[in-house]
C-alpha cells in the first residue's frame, strides 16, 4: 500500500511538472517553465524511487510499470478536468478503459509472473 500512495504523491508532483506550466507559466519564457519544471520534478523523483524500490519486493517491474501508467492517467483526468478546465470526451473515456483491461490482464494471470523472469 505504501508503494501504490508513493505513486500517487510523486504523480501528482509529475502531473504539475509536466503540464503544470501551461496555466500557470503561459507568459514565461520556455526556459523558466523548463527550469520550474525540473525544480517539482525533482520531489517526484524523491517519492518515484522509494516507491519503485519497496514496491519491487511485492510486484515485477512491468506490474510497477503498468501501475505507475494508471494512477498518471486518472491523476492527469483530475487535473484535465480541475486545473486545465477540460472534459473528458468518450473517446479518452473509452482509451481509458482499455487502459484498464491491460492492468486486468497485468495482474490476473500473476501466479507465472513472477515465475517468468
Amino acid at each position: 500500500m505504501r508503494t501504490i500512495l508513493l505513486l500517487c504523491l510523486s504523480n501528482i508532483f509529475m502531473t504539475y511538472a509536466w503540464y503544470g506550466h501551461l496555466k500557470y507559466a503561459g507568459a514565461k519564457p520556455l526556459w523558466a517553465a523548463i527550469l520550474l519544471s525540473w525544480g517539482i520534478a525533482f520531489f517526484e523523483y524523491c517519492l518515484m524511487v522509494p516507491a519503485n524500490r519497496l514496491g519491487y519486493r511485492q510486484f515485477t517491474g512491468y506490474q510497477l510499470k503498468i501501475i505507475q501508467e494508471i494512477i498518471t492517467l486518472v491523476i492527469f483526468v483530475g487535473f484535465a478536468s480541475l486545473v486545465l478546465g477540460e472534459k473528458l470526451r468518450w473517446n479518452y473515456a473509452v482509451s481509458l478503459f482499455f487502459m484498464a483491461l491491460a492492468a486486468y490482464f497485468a495482474f490476473a494471470f500473476n501466479k507465472s509472473a513472477t515465475t517468468a523472469i
